[in-house]
């Protein structure tokens, strides 16, 4: 038996966090695990699909987020507060496992000393929302990141010692060793959805850059191929995601040869990266794993990208790194025109089977709880 506590509903698996959360649950109910799952529900519904894979499901709300700025927890914390939730696992002596330091609230209640418990970090919290201040323009916004960002970095250095942590990267679990101080650190590399690579050979027929729009350091990102990169390199760039402001719809439709897709759903998406010649990924923020990488390189043909998102996913052969605007035109004018092929795809087979294999994977998280 094994309780597991998701940040939000885990289906559909459409962004990183639910792919992480819903591959593993899969993995787990492979390996005869099982499962009491209790989601913070708040817009995604309660899908019918999660009861394939689990014994018992409950659904907990997330708490009037005004209350946030007088108290010391983070929000995120805060907000998933649920003590039916606390009374649920004080209930047996089953193992725990709470997916992201948003779902951590009943560890700072009472002691859990002899109890089995894993806290799977999505991303080190405080450095992710320090980078977003970084990125979003309005002045209220941006104070409310930062000061989330410190809420978070002390809530994280109370805690996180304290338990065993499973993150998602060796510089993320180094982080935690040197810097928090916690002495069972264990990386775990993210559950996804692809038992084989899905990339079609040959040419594709434009460029691409996709992931949620509405999350300001991807629009930044976006905003900076179109200034930096394809106002320059007149080859045709589809930006698709959810959310675009109207600034990046405007930009986006200033060139010929540039464009966005808005809100796609996700077979829209897929067909997206499959039809695309050049998947064009920078990042800037170093914090987690990029699902949209992982999609990419699994899905897709050629993909050009830049140390902060490669970094931890071990993809790094599979992948055309540059840091420079110039560097991204050279290379995408390099591979436009290249065919994908049989021994690009091998390759990436490859990664996928020593590296995201997800119930060898499971095993081993059933290895540290047991």
């Amino acid at each position: 038996h094994l309780h597991i506590v998701c940040l939000d509903t885990p289906w559909p698996a459409d962004y990183g966090g639910a792919m992480e959360m819903f591959y593993k649950i899969k993995a787990l109910h492979a390996e005869g695990v099982l499962l009491h799952l209790h989601c913070y529900e708040y817009g995604r519904g309660r899908p019918k699909e999660l009861e394939a894979y689990c014994t018992s499901i409950h659904y907990y709300p997330r708490t009037d987020p005004s209350g946030s700025l007088l108290s010391s927890l983070p929000h995120i914390v805060r907000s998933r507060s649920s003590v039916e939730l606390l009374a649920r696992l004080r209930a047996d002596d089953h193992p725990v496992l709470f997916e992201g330091l948003h779902t951590t609230w009943p560890l700072t209640q009472g002691d859990w000393t002899g109890r089995k418990v894993l806290i799977r970090l999505h991303n080190i919290e405080h450095a992710y929302y320090r980078d977003l201040s970084r990125d979003v323009r309005s002045i209220i916004r941006k104070a409310w990141f930062r000061v989330e960002a410190i809420k978070l970095e002390r809530y994280e250095r109370g805690l996180l010692p304290k338990f065993p942590l499973a993150t998602l990267t060796a510089r993320e679990a180094v982080y935690c060793r040197e810097k928090l101080g916690a002495g069972q650190v264990m990386e775990l590399p993210a559950f996804i959805g692809w038992a084989i690579p899905l990339s079609q050979e040959g040419v594709g027929t434009f460029c691409l850059y996709h992931g949620n729009l509405a999350v300001p350091e991807n629009e930044r990102m976006a905003t900076w191929l179109l200034r930096n990169v394809f106002r320059q390199l007149e080859l045709p760039l589809v930006i698709a995601g959810k959310n675009p402001s109207r600034r990046l719809v405007r930009l986006a439709h200033r060139w010929q040869h540039t464009c966005i897709v808005a809100d796609p759903s996700e077979t829209e998406m897929q067909d997206l990266i499959r039809k695309a010649q050049v998947q064009v990924l920078p990042a800037r923020s170093r914090t987690g794993v990029k699902f949209k990488l992982l999609n990419g390189v699994f899905c897709g043909r050629h993909v050009v990208t830049n140390a902060a998102m490669v970094e931890g996913t071990k993809l790094e052969s599979a992948c055309h790194q540059t840091e420079t605007a110039t560097g991204f035109r050279s290379i995408i004018m390099q591979l436009y025109r290249k065919p994908f092929t049989e021994d690009e795809t091998e390759l990436r087979s490859g990664l996928l089977q020593h590296h995201y294999e997800n119930r060898a994977h499971a095993r081993q998280l059933i290895s540290w709880l047991s």
